[in-house]
């Protein structure tokens, strides 16, 4: 949109044509229009074809995903294989960039892949993302900082250039080692996944002695030292990036031989943050759930995105599922997505009232903006007990009670 020419290769025909015919493959705010604008201005193209894709190149982003495996570790085999592959088809000197997250060493890796792969000059580059998914195309255009990892500083440059038009706002473009890029990535992702965790912790303990987590919340976050951002309670974080990044870190520092302990807590007390909203609505209908209805809104792990890797929403629906549990759904973008995952085990509502029609409790898992000043008549109405499970606390406690709702939050005392 700034005016270069790119071109997306990618192995799967479908999403290739999909691309092509301007439909977007994923729901992310703002993304479908930038899409057709620029396919229809010529400036953007997508092949199955890479060595027709990277005729003239002069950069190349390697944007593919480095999954989790079950020892934590990020799997590299896709960026490996598509970084042989681009060294077997240039025809030129380039700059082969790293977009997809990567642990301490990889770019060092690839330099031995393509070098022994091509007779051009290739120069490694490590240039992490830090978009938000929900706000990824208002993150790019207004970045807070560009991570630049390269071993030359004409490489350096090269990329530089490009992000010149998205930091006329003097926000930085920093320069630094690769590893140092590599690491900073996955440093920053868990220390945002850390204060999340951190607070679901804080909010535990507040609903054993009887404190509001949103008081303590405040109280620190005016700190300039600490601020409000990622010190949410509710149900945890989720997605393609947090879960991943954490235990990827701390496999590399068991690798290494550095304690890991903050790292794996981080990951333990998240998995716990789920766990608990599903255990509250056990313990308050019984273990055996067989017959009882139960909605949920909410299966996207954020609002403003269709993306349901490692949700929150998936894992507590599946721990009511096995209690016996019939669950009702309803997301305003995430519904085929989850489909994939929960089949017909639950009933799809288009409507989320409709999934409260007969149900024994709602139970909040996305904090979209719809559900945040529902129709609390109706509500009650739909329900067969006025019980909410709020595992986002988009409601107030007070205004719950006058309502005439049984209603829990996370690390809020309840009002009666």
């Amino acid at each position: 949109d700034s005016g270069n020419d790119v071109t997306g290769v990618d192995v799967e025909a479908a999403k290739v044509a999909s691309l092509s015919a301007g439909e977007c493959p994923i729901y992310e705010p703002g993304l479908a229009e930038l899409l057709r604008a620029n396919l229809a201005a010529g400036r953007l193209r997508f092949t199955t074809d890479l060595s027709a894709g990277l005729r003239g190149a002069r950069l190349v982003f390697i944007a593919v995903g480095t999954p989790g495996r079950p020892d934590g570790a990020a799997d590299l085999a896709a960026v490996e294989r598509v970084a042989l592959e681009v060294a077997r088809a240039l025809t030129g000197p380039a700059v082969l960039i790293t977009k997809s997250t990567v642990p301490v060493g990889t770019g060092a890796r690839l330099d031995e892949i393509v070098r022994g792969a091509t007779p051009h000059a290739v120069q490694i580059v490590s240039n992490p993302e830090f978009l938000k998914e929900g706000s990824a195309v208002d993150d790019f255009l207004r970045p807070d900082r560009v991570i630049i990892g390269a071993e030359s500083a004409e490489a350096a440059d090269a990329v530089a250039e490009v992000y010149k038009p998205f930091v006329r706002n003097n926000k930085p473009i920093v320069h630094m080692s690769r590893a140092a890029a590599e690491l900073t990535k996955y440093a920053a992702n868990a220390y945002l996944a850390m204060r999340i965790s951190f607070i679901n912790e804080v909010a535990e303990l507040c609903e054993r002695v009887g404190v509001n987590v949103d008081e303590v919340r405040r109280g620190i976050g005016l700190d300039a030292r600490i601020g409000q951002h990622f010190m949410y309670p509710g149900l945890g974080y989720g997605g393609s990036c947090f879960p991943k990044d954490v235990r990827a870190l701390a496999h590399t520092a068991r690798e290494q031989g550095v304690s890991c302990g903050i790292l794996d807590a981080v990951d333990a007390r998240n998995r716990r943050a789920r766990q608990r909203v599903a255990q509250w609505v056990i313990d308050r209908l019984g273990p055996d759930l067989s017959g009882v209805r139960l909605a949920v809104w909410g299966l996207a792990f954020k609002p403003n995105t269709d993306d349901v890797r490692e949700a929150p929403a998936m894992d507590v629906i599946e721990v009511l599922l096995a209690a016996g549990a019939s669950v009702a759904v309803h997301d305003p973008r995430a519904m085929e997505p989850a489909r994939a995952v929960l089949g017909q085990r639950v009933t799809w509502c288009a409507d989320p009232y409709a999934a409260l029609q007969g149900a024994a409790a709602l139970v909040t898992a996305t904090e979209w903006m719809e559900y945040r000043s529902p129709d609390f008549e109706r509500m009650r109405a739909l329900l067969v007990r006025p019980l909410i499970f709020d595992g986002r606390n988009l409601y107030d406690p007070v205004t719950m009670a006058r309502a005439g709702f049984e209603y829990y939050s996370v690390g809020r005392p309840a009002v009666k």
